[in-house]
């Protein structure tokens, strides 16, 4: 059986939503989202929490080659600070993970409507025989 990642058929389950919740907010922002079915979203929202990541490590990479020169004896002291590139990914990671959480609400929202809905179409259940 393969899993459809791309089928937007249907709404999603109330218990496939709190994954896609639980994955979006304490793992990857996107993931979740794309494993709603919310594609667009969560491909926006995996490119912007990377582009976040990687700004982090760069901020952090040359933060400590600079940290490293400078025990240096023989080297200048000249001191230049990588703080946007840090600020800049943490507010990118931060962007994605909010996105991610509004597009998760979304589908837990979505969920509990058609879970509603589809209560609505069993019969009641027969208690004496």
């Amino acid at each position: 059986m393969r899993m459809k990642i791309f089928s937007a058929a249907g709404p999603v389950s109330s218990g496939t939503a709190r994954n896609c919740f639980l994955l979006n907010q304490f793992a990857t922002p996107g993931l979740g989202s794309l494993m709603g079915r919310r594609i667009l979203p969560g491909l926006g929202q995996l490119a912007l929490a990377i582009a976040g990541c990687a700004l982090v490590i760069a901020w952090y990479a040359l933060t400590l080659m600079q940290a490293y020169e400078l025990t240096d004896i023989n080297a200048s002291a000249s001191v230049t600070s990588h703080a946007r590139l840090g600020e800049g990914g943490a507010v990118a990671f931060l962007a994605s993970w909010f996105w991610a959480l509004g597009t998760s609400l979304s589908l837990l929202r979505q969920a509990k409507g058609a879970d509603q809905a589809s209560s609505m179409n069993v019969p009641p259940r027969i208690t004496k025989i």
